[in-house]
């Protein structure tokens, strides 16, 4: 599943993100979601999320509910 739909995206979930920095490679960062950073249902590059550990990017990836 992809995290192009905030309604997709909840607390708890384990997803992979990009960050900001890793944007031009494409790295993903494994974590799970804190809370939900963009307003709009819907995000063509990802809703921005915050982890558990702090980190702040958009969700490429929904690994498990």
């Amino acid at each position: 599943m992809n995290g192009q739909s905030r309604a997709n995206i909840q607390p708890g979930l384990l997803v992979k993100i990009v960050l900001k920095k890793d944007q031009r490679t494409g790295k993903l960062t494994e974590g799970i979601v804190k809370d939900i950073l963009t307003n709009s249902s819907f995000h063509p590059h990802g809703i921005k999320v915050r982890l558990e550990d702090g980190q702040v990017g958009r969700v490429q990836e929904i690994i498990k509910k």
